[in-house]
């Protein structure tokens, strides 16, 4: 703890708080590095307890730190700050950690953008295609979400971010899947927001877990309804009534479906929000067509959308035109629906393939919808050694889980069929106990 002492100068709150930040920027406090306690820091430095308290609170409001209980405060695992690229993955390596979708199974954009009208915009035109919310709305309606209030954001995590910064406060608890997809969980964090886990099944969030979090006083709840990242869990008709049970006790809690993956999940759409005061359904199409294009659709009820188009107006203004009018195009296109269709179909057996391999070889697993399988491990770092040293890189379950346990994540979307047998077996030796694989 000397260390962490040595990093944290300053005789005023905001000085203190500049100086940890300084030090999670230049590295020299890791992420989930440990501070002082208050009375510790505070003796230290010869400042009162209410000062340190202060430069804590404003650290964990920005998302800079977390409180974790008997752990203590610690760096959050991804603080809202600039960070270096990841490093590449070690020669020779298959990359099944890679969350991406197959770039060959996205449709070509070339043709579609040399035939795509590009009127020159101007300030105060309208800020969305019509057409692109006619479809949407034709979309969203087809699966029994409201289609009548909509805008366009940049992508499902600048929809999410943008409701719950519309809707909730820093130091409001939001309830989150548990795993769920760590862009999610960072977010919450950066936001002051405090995530409280909601264990969830094959069929999503566990009824029992969220009644739980709701009753400790929620004020939200973010949840993927299919292609849950990371454990590919996805809604089904007995889940979404229970869950609807539950959260009709609570009709003034916000409920965001982040349905990221949308037509090619694999899996219909169910959702929670229907009859709510509070919702959105972010639509993406970063998964579908193509994660450059950075664009959803987010509807919601109408107070939320307005303060999210609000908020918007009063930064970058509006998604492109360009990228609006594109998306509209590939959704019109006969031959873009098609390849969609395609898509879908070669994700499932890819997932079902790996799946169906991995129980061969007595390997719990789990993956009802989207790119991903989840794969329970006694030890995440030792198994991910083991697994590279086989020549397979694969994603651990850290940056997922808040109090689950140990897993590992494989992303199916480039995985080919044949390759399935192969990962199975070392994914079977590598998660053997010790005993089993010296015995």
């Amino acid at each position: 703890m000397l260390r962490q002492y040595s990093q944290i100068t300053g005789s005023s709150a905001s000085a203190l708080a500049l100086s940890v930040e300084e030090a999670v920027r230049q590295g020299r406090l890791p992420p989930g590095a440990p501070l002082p306690t208050v009375r510790e820091l505070a003796r230290a430095r010869g400042l009162s307890p209410a000062t340190v308290a202060a430069a804590y609170r404003a650290l964990r409001d920005r998302g800079l730190v977390s409180a974790q209980g008997r752990r203590g405060t610690r760096v959050t695992h991804r603080p809202p700050l600039s960070a270096p690229a990841p490093a590449p993955l070690a020669p020779g390596l298959r990359d099944v950690a890679s969350g991406n979708p197959d770039p060959r199974l996205l449709p070509p954009l070339r043709p579609l953008l040399r035939a795509l009208p590009a009127p020159v915009r101007v300030y105060d035109e309208p800020v969305h295609d019509a057409r692109l919310l006619a479809l949407a709305a034709r979309q969203l309606e087809a699966d029994g979400i409201d289609g009548a209030c909509l805008c366009v954001v940049s992508g499902a995590l600048d929809g999410v971010e943008r409701v719950l910064q519309a809707r909730l406060r820093p130091g409001d608890a939001v309830a989150v899947e548990d795993p769920g997809y760590n862009g999610v969980l960072d977010l919450v964090a950066a936001l002051g927001l405090v995530a409280e886990p909601v264990s969830l099944d094959d069929s999503g969030p566990r009824p029992e877990a969220l009644a739980r979090a709701l009753k400790a006083g929620c004020r939200a709840l973010v949840l993927t309804p299919r292609a849950q990242n990371p454990t590919g869990a996805a809604l089904d008709a007995v889940r979404t009534r229970e869950l609807r049970r539950v959260l009709e006790r609570h009709p003034d809690v916000l409920v965001v479906e982040d349905d990221h993956a949308g037509p090619v999940a694999g899996t219909p759409a169910f959702s929670l929000t229907p009859g709510r005061a509070r919702w959105a359904v972010v639509r993406s199409v970063s998964k579908s067509l193509g994660p450059d294009l950075r664009l959803a659709v987010l509807a919601g009820d109408a107070p939320t959308v307005a303060r999210v188009q609000g908020r918007q107006a009063l930064g970058h203004g509006w998604v492109s035109h360009l990228l609006q009018g594109l998306v509209a195009a590939l959704w019109s296109d006969p031959a873009t629906q098609r390849r969609l269709h395609r898509a879908t179909e070669a994700y499932a057996e890819r997932r079902q393939a790996l799946l169906d391999a991995l129980r061969r070889h007595g390997v719990v697993a789990h993956g009802r919808s989207g790119m991903n399988v989840w794969v329970p491990v006694m030890e995440e770092a030792a198994t991910l050694a083991r697994l590279a040293a086989a020549g397979w890189a694969v994603r651990a379950a850290e940056r997922y889980r808040l109090r689950s346990g140990p897993a590992i994540r494989l992303t199916v979307s480039r995985l080919d069929p044949g390759e399935a047998d192969a990962l199975a077996a070392a994914v079977a030796a590598a998660v053997r106990p010790a005993s089993a694989r010296t015995a």
